[in-house]
């Protein structure tokens, strides 16, 4: 049997990068995946791709609307997914990303600051805020988060990012304890440098990534190599895995 079968999962920030390998994986391994984007177009390309990838599988994806920023918007596309597949069991939060902009925090934009900090950890907030009572009438089930190798080793010049991903691996171990009684287990994963087409454009001018990158001793990553820890964390293989930041960052948090 797949993985994943029987499983319904939302998935935040699924239209590229880390999101659509994370989309497609799933459906592969059975579940029914509903990609929130904002970019409708990448959206809608990342389901069709996920659903043919799933047909062998009994696997689906289909594609809504969501800024993850907006309650209201968060709520309609849950309410959406419980429509359709009628159930919650996983809820990817994989939303957000750095800029160029970011910077030390003497020199960073506060408007970069706040960007990063409604994005990635307001958004995370907000969807499970919103998404944990459906997961526990649905029995219980997976949250996966998106920290970052920031938060587990110093990357000057990317202050706020740094502050965002730290906050959310914290965020990660606290829900841990506070949902397992409802059977939901709280992980996050922390890239390393993962070659999504944003990362390739931000690396032509940012030094600093360019300088972590160098310290992978397994050479750079992709976003299949994300995708698949997130397999593991929303399947069943990892039951008792819980209040875990795993690096995924090809040995980079150890040099």
């Amino acid at each position: 049997m797949a993985r994943l079968a029987n499983k319904v999962a939302f998935i935040t920030g699924g239209g590229g990068g880390i999101g659509r390998a994370t989309a497609e994986r799933f459906a592969e391994e059975g579940a029914k995946v509903v990609i929130a984007e904002i970019d409708k177009a990448t959206g809608q390309a990342a389901a069709d791709s996920a659903r043919a990838g799933g047909k062998n599988t009994g696997g689906d994806c289909v594609f809504l609307h969501c800024d993850i920023r907006e309650r209201a918007e968060v709520a309609a596309a849950l309410d959406e997914t419980l429509r359709r597949f009628g159930a919650l069991h996983i809820l990817h939060n994989n939303a957000g990303g750095s800029t160029a902009q970011d910077a030390p925090v003497t020199e960073a934009p506060d408007e970069e600051f706040w960007r990063v900090m409604r994005l990635d950890l307001w958004g995370t907030f907000l969807c499970s805020k919103l998404g944990i009572p459906h997961m526990a009438k649905s029995g219980g089930g997976s949250i996966i988060n998106m920290s970052s190798i920031v938060a587990l080793r110093a990357l000057p010049g990317r202050d706020c990012y740094t502050a965002a991903k730290g906050a959310i691996a914290a965020l990660t171990r606290s829900m841990a304890v506070e949902y397992a009684p409802q059977k939901i287990r709280v992980n996050a994963i922390a890239p390393g440098v993962v070659l999504t087409e944003r990362v390739k454009k931000l690396m032509e001018s940012a030094k600093d990534i360019e300088k972590l990158a160098a310290t992978h001793v397994m050479g750079l990553g992709y976003p299949i190599h994300m995708a698949d820890m997130a397999v593991y964390l929303a399947s069943d293989e990892a039951a008792i895995t819980t209040g875990q930041v795993i690096s995924v960052d090809s040995g980079a948090s150890i040099r």
